[in-house]
């Protein structure tokens, strides 16, 4: 009996107080689990995977981290539909027997709009408290999948991964003599609002039920409820591994599209580097491109429900340069330079000149 209360991380008959707590052996348990799970998923025991997942979402330390790490990011003080926030040691004990999967019933977001560089607003959804621990708590199984299966070149929203990690490979990629010289920009048209519900509840390796909850959950503006019939809501702890889960394969699907030696031998040159929904292709020529590379992408793309954004997809010569995460990558007379884009520049200067008349008291 005792074997099985340690194994589930539950408290041994005794009160927990929220600063006693031994946070390194919590997330060692949990991390346990997790490699137990990524394990599983290289030897393709699908069976023991959903044995150890249902194991982590009961555990006690699993939700205490989930609790934890929603309490102590940039949105703690910021409030769900129900305006309710979890702000002292009591209120967190008290929110772990709520973390339960049996009669679980998500509220609806509250939607607000934040404003994007071209003027446009990109809607947020934000969760309850309730709901932001759950999605913690089952986040903690979808991320030793999502990295084990996770596409070579990726590298938004996951561990150990930065954007500068993705403009370093542009480097690597392209810096060479005889690197490719064509790249497809490609960015992804509204890729978190128009994900298809039934493909990620068809190929998505987590408890259905939870899931199909999120995701039908819907969202409140000025007062009105509004359905949710696609999409994975941004604002939501889950929403970018859920992103990047189905995203993933496309490197491979792109390599596998086209021999990697051409006609004579000659190299095709084809790389893929993304971070979350924005991501550049390379090739040897803007025909392979433009042929064979495009459409399989599209493909790939309209079978998730999604589609590229025509304003923002385009096939540029590297001496010609493009912007990618805010750099501008660019070769001149052959040498590769990476430079922050013009964009972001005025950016940064705006920022400055707000600040200046705000301290200035102009």
């Amino acid at each position: 009996m005792t074997a099985v209360i340690l194994l589930s991380g539950a408290p041994t008959g005794r009160h927990i107080k929220w600063k006693s707590i031994n946070w390194k052996e919590v997330s060692m348990f949990v991390k346990r689990l997790q490699m137990r799970i990524a394990k599983a998923v290289k030897e393709k025991m699908y069976g023991k995977v959903k044995v150890l997942q249902r194991l982590l979402t009961k555990s006690y330390y699993a939700k205490l981290l989930a609790i934890k790490r929603i309490t102590s990011n940039k949105g703690k003080r910021t409030a769900g539909v129900d305006k309710e926030i979890w702000s002292t040691p009591n209120q967190k004990i008290d929110a772990v027997k709520n973390l339960t999967r049996k009669g679980y019933k998500p509220q609806p977001l509250r939607r607000i709009y934040i404003p994007k560089k071209n003027g446009k607003k990109r809607p947020l959804s934000i969760p309850t408290m309730t709901d932001r621990a759950m999605q913690a708590l089952y986040k903690f199984v979808l991320e030793p999948i999502a990295e084990t299966l996770a596409d070579l070149n990726s590298y938004g929203f996951r561990r150990y991964r930065r954007c500068a990690d993705a403009i370093s490979q542009c480097f690597t990629t392209l810096a060479k003599k005889h690197s490719p010289v064509w790249i497809l920009e490609a960015d992804i048209k509204a890729c978190f609002d128009e994900i298809s519900h039934p493909w990620m509840l068809e190929n998505i390796s987590m408890d259905k039920v939870i899931l199909e909850k999120w995701l039908k959950s819907g969202f409140v503006e000025k007062g009105k409820l509004f359905p949710t019939r696609k999409g994975t809501p941004q604002g939501g702890i889950a929403s970018p591994t859920l992103a990047n889960m189905v995203l993933d394969g496309l490197e491979e699907t792109v390599r596998n599209s086209y021999p990697r030696r051409m006609h004579g031998g000659e190299r095709s040159k084809i790389n893929v580097i993304r971070y979350a929904d924005d991501f550049i292709i390379t090739a040897k020529s803007k025909e392979l491109l433009e042929d064979v590379i495009k459409p399989v992408v599209i493909e790939f793309l309209k079978e998730r429900g999604l589609s590229l954004s025509e304003e923002k997809t385009k096939i540029t010569r590297i001496d010609e340069g493009f912007n990618f995460l805010g750099q501008n990558v660019r070769k001149y007379d052959g040498k590769l330079l990476i430079k922050p884009s013009k964009d972001n520049i005025q950016s940064f200067l705006q920022n400055i000149r707000e600040t200046f008349k705000k301290t200035s008291g102009i």
